[in-house]
């Protein structure tokens, strides 16, 4: 049998529409849905099938959603084909995917997890104010690259390398005027091309610190169980599921950088041959190529999509 691994998109997967088809072809993805509106006390459904998409970008609503979309996917699957997370080898999610993939292999009910992923949303949002931080990609940038520009930024404010998501994939967070000038230096530092992203706020960098002391305390009050497959985490790449563990990774995952490309290599490396991308759109499995080229990529977020991982997976 091909050893294979659940993953879960993070911030920017999303588009309006998704998840809908699945709701209405499968009874388990549907009070999937059910139960993220009643914990959050919003419609939220109908905001991510037919709301505006301004709507749908606000963090403290994207974070949700998304984890939404994922869990009824798995949801999906496991009704339809007897398919779930413990038939995997690993478990891992980009950001706030490690929510979703905690979710879908049990380790945190779907309500709890919508709960937090709101006060999440929020908590990033408001720890910095508008204007003031800023993240930018580095295209063809090698990691030691990226620290080297970071560096030179620091003498602004705060500068780090927030996610590490390919080889030549790098995003650098921090204080705006550190940014640019790391941004400023690397045509010089021989870097193919470093652009702003259009984000909210600098994510995965020590000013997420207001947030990640409330996710601390969100954290504490829910429980969290073994997952019923282990979680390789985004900020250590390597795999878990110690309960108490994963709660401290997740508070450390706010101000941490995202190892994405380490936590591929981990997972090929223990043997894992095939990824399914459960949930919106496809950009993990596109990432994950450029990392382990002879990686195999499924994505999984329409009931057609569902049934070709079914026949592939043959569990």
């Amino acid at each position: 049998m091909t050893k294979f691994a659940f993953i879960f998109p993070g911030q920017g997967s999303q588009f309006i529409g998704m998840g809908k088809d699945l709701a209405d072809q499968f009874a388990a993805a549907k009070a999937v849905f059910e139960e993220v509106d009643e914990a959050l006390g919003q419609d939220l459904s109908g905001l991510i099938w037919t709301g505006a998409e301004d709507d749908l970008k606000l963090t403290a609503n994207t974070q949700p959603a998304l984890m939404a979309v994922s869990v009824a996917a798995m949801r999906a699957l496991e009704e339809a084909h007897g398919i779930g997370a413990e038939k995997a080898a690993f478990i891992a999610g980009h950001s706030l995917g490690e929510y979703s993939a905690l979710a879908s292999a049990g380790a945190i009910s779907v309500g709890d997890c919508a709960k937090v992923l709101r006060i999440r949303g929020n908590a990033m949002q408001e720890a910095v104010p508008a204007g003031e931080g800023a993240m930018a990609a580095l295209l063809g940038a090698s990691p030691e690259q990226a620290a080297d520009l970071c560096a030179a930024g620091a003498s602004e404010g705060p500068c780090e390398i927030a996610n590490d998501n390919a080889p030549g994939q790098i995003v650098i967070s921090g204080a705006k005027p550190a940014v640019e000038k790391a941004i400023s230096g690397a045509k010089e530092a021989g870097v193919k091309k470093a652009v702003l992203l259009p984000v909210s706020a600098p994510f995965h960098c020590s000013l997420m610190q207001p947030a990640a002391d409330a996710m601390a305390e969100a954290l504490a009050g829910i429980e969290i169980r073994t997952p019923s497959a282990p979680l390789v985490a985004n900020v250590t790449a390597t795999a878990g599921s110690d309960p108490e563990a994963i709660r401290a990774q997740l508070v450390a995952q706010v101000t941490g950088q995202v190892r994405w490309t380490e936590s591929v290599q981990y997972m090929a490396g223990e043997g894992v041959e095939l990824t399914v991308e459960a949930g919106a759109g496809k950009v993990l499995s596109v990432m994950n190529r450029r990392t382990v080229r002879e990686l195999e990529g499924l994505t999984m977020g329409t009931p057609e999509d569902i049934q070709a991982v079914a026949e592939r997976l043959n569990v």
